[in-house]
């Protein structure tokens, strides 16, 4: 079967959370941490942090449509953070950290407020969704390299080991059949 691939574009606080869950995903033939939607070309992270560049720590994930959509890969998404925590996930508190979805078409953007205002009407959470939702506009700057694979190259540093970890067992219980091992 030929693949059809397809890219997203997703901040949900850390990114080594997000492509740690990711990575195990059947269907994503890649992820790469990175920054968007910020003014800075080619920011650091150390620029990231300050939180001065207006950028957001995001995941860039390729998968391919025929095996899992991109609704699918929102619904993953939304379970694995907090998307009612203004700029804020857990003690990462910033900016950089926002919950949003940079979108690469119309379709994309559609289909994420679809997947919002679903789970806003379900009440899957306690407070309002309050995730951004805004076209990508070429605005991506792939991370430094040590941040690829951080999760599997750090298992048992602090913030992999009680932050990372307890996200990746989440979407393994919630979507064993999205698990490719």
């Amino acid at each position: 079967m030929t693949q059809n691939i397809e890219t997203a574009t997703l901040g949900g606080g850390c990114f080594w959370c997000t492509e740690a869950v990711f990575l195990e995903v059947a269907g994503v033939t890649a992820v790469e941490p990175g920054y968007a939607g910020g003014e800075t070309r080619n920011p650091t992270y150390e620029q990231i942090c300050d939180g001065d560049t207006g950028h957001a720590e995001v995941v860039k994930i390729d998968f391919d449509a025929n095996r899992i959509s991109f609704e699918e890969i929102l619904e993953i998404f939304f379970t694995i953070h907090d998307p009612t925590t203004l700029n804020r996930q857990g003690n990462d508190v910033g900016t950089q950290y926002r919950s949003v979805v940079f979108t690469n078409s119309e379709a994309q953007r559609a289909t994420a407020q679809a997947v919002i205002e679903r789970f806003s009407r379900d009440g899957l959470y306690d407070g309002p969704i309050v995730t951004e939702v805004a076209p990508l506009d070429g605005n991506y700057w792939r991370a430094e390299d040590y941040h690829r694979n951080y999760y599997a190259n750090h298992p048992t540093q602090g913030y992999c080991a009680f932050v990372v970890a307890p996200k990746v067992a989440k979407f393994r219980q919630k979507f064993a059949h999205r698990f490719q091992a």
